[in-house]
């Protein structure tokens, strides 16, 4: 880990514009610009130039945290790896892509506390080529450990949308998760779309099981979530209101890897998905990335590295899903 001072005036100083992108002179910054870490960015001065380069570089040692303690607002908590949300979500506007951020309190304690549930509105992150690699249905003890030795190796950060009942069975795998500065999300208890999806109280009833079973684990609860089998076709309009009031914010994907077929695709076959898909311009420049960890999914694990260097070699920085990730469509 590269050791750097963090001057938090600096941060006072920046000023975004009100569509969303950095205030650089265009109103973007660059990738080289968010490696670099301007006076006029909310990085520190002292930030190496080159560490984000190196974190996604093909030998970098990546222990999952590497800029995790640059921070955004002086009242932010900081951990190597991950930011909480203060009691008031105040500190939720983040303009780093890369960290994850959690809630210390589950929604039953808030309610408890008398506390916030619902978010406050937040700028999107925009401006940069970004890939955010997603990971649905695990933790399991087979493919859900090879994937994290790959994105280790590659030096690459990455989204795990979970199911609480594989947390329950596998909580070691669902702790080396978090602990390697991987992001993790809600994918409700069982994804049974029979039990799930009857009514937004259904749905809500599996998040709230779900946020239990990880914060039982590793202390944190997420705020992003994914509906099993994506939103649309599945939501009826009582569900948006009720994900609003309890915090939750729901991401499903624009580059689908087909890995989730019934019938198992090879590897090449699921390279050259995301090959063909990656090709387009995206809204807002992000890619986000659907594939799974189950142990039947041999072939994504197969598949990963060569996903990552095509990524890569078409410009795109990693990072992990947040509330501040633009949707994908």
């Amino acid at each position: 880990m590269i050791g750097r001072s963090i001057l938090v005036s600096a941060i006072m100083c920046f000023t975004f514009l009100s569509s969303g992108c950095f205030s650089q002179a265009d109103g973007h910054y660059s990738a080289r610009d968010l490696n670099r870490g301007s006076k006029d960015s909310y990085w520190s001065d002292d930030y190496a130039d080159d560490d984000l380069d190196d974190r996604e570089s093909d030998d970098y040692d990546d222990d999952g945290g590497d800029d995790s303690d640059i921070v955004m607002n002086p009242e932010v908590k900081k951990d190597p790896s991950y930011i909480v949300v203060n009691n008031d979500f105040s500190n939720l506007q983040v303009y780093n892509p890369r960290i994850p951020i959690y809630d210390q309190y589950t929604l039953e304690q808030r309610r408890a506390l008398n506390l916030p549930t619902q978010l406050p509105p937040v700028q999107k992150f925009s401006g940069i080529k970004m890939a955010y690699l997603t990971f649905d249905d695990g933790p399991d003890d087979i493919n859900t450990p090879r994937i994290l030795d790959i994105l280790k190796m590659y030096g690459v950060i990455a989204t795990f949308f979970v199911c609480g009942n594989m947390v329950d069975t596998y909580p070691s795998v669902l702790k080396r998760i978090f602990n390697e500065g991987h992001a993790i999300g809600n994918h409700s208890y069982n994804h049974n779309y029979k039990q799930l999806y009857p009514s937004a109280s259904n749905f809500l009833y599996q998040m709230e099981k779900t946020d239990e079973a990880i914060f039982d684990v590793i202390g944190m609860r997420p705020l992003i979530i994914r509906a099993p089998g994506g939103k649309y076709g599945a939501f009826t309009s009582e569900y948006y209101p009720m994900l609003d009031k309890n915090g939750y914010v729901e991401y499903d994907w624009n580059v689908d890897s087909e890995d989730a077929k019934s019938q198992l695709k090879s590897a090449q076959a699921l390279i050259d998905q995301v090959d063909q898909q990656t090709q387009k311009k995206f809204k807002n420049d992000s890619a986000i990335i659907l594939m799974h960890s189950t142990a039947a999914k041999t072939t994504t694990v197969d598949a990963l590295p060569k996903i990552i260097q095509i990524l890569k070699e078409r410009g795109y920085m990693f990072g992990v899903i947040t509330p501040m990730t633009p949707q994908p469509w």
